[in-house]
């Protein structure tokens, strides 16, 4: 018996997929028996580097502009199914695990057609189009939010799985090393800054506003992803207190070191700041598809872990930034918080629902 995991495109599909291979490879399943089905983006090198099997289909997603590629997206999805199915039945894959993105479309589709089982998992609080599309298909449905439950019918809520090193994050255990990893002392207030791809020009300008008006008092560490890396250290330069990173492996570390963070609201930043119990500021991305990031953040906020603030009201940023950093205990009863909506365990409890689709399929 093997599984299938279908994820591509984003981090944000591919990862979680990846944290459920390894729940299944700790549940006894092994690797070789662990089959990916992606594109050729980030899954393409990611899958291979953690030690899966993956097969690369050719397929495209559909654009949200007018454009004469859309025309043909059919014929693509089409043939990319049949070839998944040809591959779920000659492999033996009896489970076929989507997790949203382009590449979920051809493979449920295709995994149907072979007769293996499919189980969907969503990631945000308002549902993919993709995933929308193979829920009416689903054998079982799976999503991280309360708040997707009611849009999938029939879905069950386990959280979103998560990178190594969150499942039994520990603060205290790991925040001496954290802070000697950037260089912190422990005599001022830590903020963490998520700036990410995705209009990321928001946070880094505030964050510059930050330091100019008093953020001597605060050290700074700012992860900025690999694109934004270079421009951000040449600001940051004169300022000694604040640490650039382009790309943190270890961000159980970066939590660790954090007394607030600053971030967007993707789905598993939410995730892991509910899982860490880190208090912190999100601004959702006011341009994402349907509002799903203002909703992924709903929850989180109304536990009392985060403080939303639109984009329209970007400028209060600083100035909320240094009230919540100044303020100890308000930033410990966030955490606790936090921590009452997390789901640590998010990617053994897919692991153990596709051993149960399993368990289903062979019954």
């Amino acid at each position: 018996m093997r599984y299938a995991l279908a994820a591509a495109g984003t981090g944000g599909h591919v990862y979680p997929a990846i944290a459920v291979a390894r729940a299944l490879a700790a549940c006894g399943v092994p690797a070789d028996d662990i089959v990916f089905f992606g594109g050729s983006r980030l899954e393409a090198t990611a899958v291979p580097d953690a030690g899966y099997p993956f097969v690369q289909i050719e397929v495209r997603g559909l654009q949200r502009s007018l454009t004469p590629r859309n025309v043909t997206l059919p014929i693509v999805v089409t043939r990319a199914a049949r070839a998944v199915a040809d591959r779920v039945q000659s492999a033996g894959i009896g489970v076929m695990t989507a997790f949203g993105g382009y590449v979920s479309v051809p493979a449920a589709w295709g995994a149907k057609r072979a007769g293996a089982r499919l189980i969907v998992h969503e990631q945000n609080a308002v549902p993919g189009l993709a995933n929308r599309l193979i829920a009416t298909r689903a054998d079982m449905i799976l999503v991280a939010f309360e708040a997707a439950a009611p849009r999938l019918r029939g879905a069950r809520v386990v959280g979103n799985p998560l990178r190594p090193g969150l499942e039994a994050f520990d603060r205290d255990r790991l925040r001496p090393e954290a802070r000697r990893r950037y260089g912190l002392d422990g005599r001022r207030p830590a903020l963490g800054i998520l700036g990410g791809s995705l209009g990321a020009k928001v946070l880094n300008d505030t964050v510059e506003e930050l330091v100019r008006t008093g953020g001597k008092a605060v050290d700074l560490v700012h992860l900025t992803g690999a694109v934004h890396g270079d421009a951000i250290a040449a600001r940051a330069a004169a300022h000694p207190q604040w640490t650039v990173v382009p790309y943190e492996e270890r961000m159980d570390l970066f939590y660790a070191a954090c007394d607030l963070v600053l971030s967007r609201a993707g789905a598993l930043t939410i995730s892991e700041l509910a899982a860490t119990g880190t208090p912190a500021v999100v601004v959702p991305y006011a341009a994402g598809t349907a509002g799903h990031q203002a909703a992924n953040a709903a929850g989180l906020a109304a536990a009392g872990g985060c403080v939303v603030v639109p984009e329209t009201e970007i400028a209060s940023l600083p100035d909320l930034l240094r009230d919540l950093l100044g303020d100890p205990g308000r930033l410990t009863t966030m955490g606790a918080r936090a921590q009452t909506v997390g789901r640590p365990d998010a990617a053994m409890r897919v692991a153990r629902a596709i051993l149960e689709g399993h368990d289903a399929e062979s019954s």
